[in-house]
């Protein structure tokens, strides 16, 4: 292996999600690897129409050594342009080619983008990390992310999913999917932080991820913070992908959101929390889920408050609640008295371990 094109649900940048980690580790191990990110698409007439500011891409740029990022654009919406996806992809290769890859190997986690391998013959490796056939979208959308994964489940050279519920649910299509879970820099959490200056005083209760519907129950949040009036504060860190009018909703109702942080600072907000929680719906798709934060958060080793979505509802060390006790367990759970680093698990999954499996997988056979 010495080219690898990867096409990414996320960009690459400092918020670290399992691509950047496994990525990252590929190029340590291996100082022939080349890499092309590519980010999800930008859409500036989506974002003329919600208000926000649009973007128009990027050609291939390096980042990294021997790492380059790519972003294209959809210049229309899908239904007035037939040929988005295809478009798409013809660009992907173009960006291939201007940093000398002609014939890579291709990782995909957008089941959408089954088109760069289709149009390629590019050898594939289809990393499921998510459900998307199973999250709440339009009809067209579903119906695309279908007939991607579809082909891909077929195709692909090697299928990777990242929790045991997903290689069940897609057995029926795949005969051979590996099974690749997430993991933490163990490393990073052992270090001792100083509390972050944003965090509130007094007790918090502390949430790290993306705020999305698809994961985050809002109307419990809000119960929560309402509960912790004048006891503490329900912090959320992480990207807000919420509505405009969620995020209103919840900063009303008392909930801190403290937006985006460096993957560097997020273990001082999970050293420095009283309880850490995960107010998450419960859903086919989140059951398809190997949550990043289980790992993160037994790596600090403070309380932690869940409803009972896949991962947290095995744990042993997991409060586990539905909605009507969440917010009392979340209250009890703040009264605990030990500080970081008692209790922590330092021999948590590394990514480490999740770089050899991924880079087996992409040995030349």
């Amino acid at each position: 292996m010495s080219d690898l094109v990867v096409v990414s649900l996320e960009a690459w940048d400092d918020v670290w999600r399992r691509n950047q980690y496994l990525v990252s580790g590929l190029l340590d191990r291996d100082p022939e690897l080349r890499v092309l990110f590519v980010e999800p698409p930008d859409d500036p007439v989506h974002a003329l129409r919600s208000g926000s500011r649009p973007s128009f891409g990027h050609r291939p740029q390096q980042v990294a050594e021997r790492l380059w990022t790519f972003r294209p654009v959809k210049a229309l919406p899908r239904r007035l342009d037939p040929g988005a996806d295809a478009r798409l992809a013809r660009s992907v290769i173009r960006a291939a080619k201007l940093v000398g890859m002609p014939r890579p190997l291709l990782w995909v986690n957008d089941p959408g983008a089954a088109d760069v391998a289709r149009l390629t013959g590019w050898q594939a490796l289809y990393d499921m990390t998510d459900d998307w056939v199973a999250a709440d979208r339009p009809a067209a959308e579903r119906t695309r992310l279908i007939t991607g994964e579809r082909w891909l489940l077929q195709h692909a050279a090697a299928v990777v999913a990242c929790s045991p519920e997903l290689v069940r649910r897609k057995g029926d299509q795949r005969d051979e999917i590996v099974l690749i879970r997430n993991a933490v820099d163990v490393a990073r959490y052992q270090l001792p932080t100083e509390r972050p200056a944003d965090l509130p005083a007094g007790r918090t209760a502390v949430y790290v991820g993306t705020l999305h519907r698809d994961r985050l129950d809002v109307e419990l949040c809000i119960a929560t913070a309402r509960a912790l009036d004048g006891v503490g504060t329900l912090v959320l860190v992480g990207p807000d992908a919420l509505s405009a009018a969620d995020s209103t909703l919840l900063r009303e109702n008392g909930v801190l959101l403290l937006g985006a942080k460096p993957r560097d600072a997020v273990p001082a907000y999970l050293q420095h929390a009283d309880v850490l929680v995960v107010p998450h719906v419960v859903s086919d798709f989140t059951e398809s889920l190997d949550p990043i934060k289980l790992y993160e958060y037994r790596a600090v080793g403070r309380p932690v408050v869940s409803t009972a979505v896949a991962g947290f509802r095995e744990a042993t060390d997991v409060v586990v609640a539905d909605a009507d006790r969440f917010t009392d367990s979340v209250q009890q759970a703040m009264q605990t008295s030990w500080l970081f680093p008692e209790r922590a698990d330092f021999t948590a999954s590394d990514w480490s371990d999740r770089v050899s499996q991924v880079a087996a997988l992409l040995a030349p056979r």
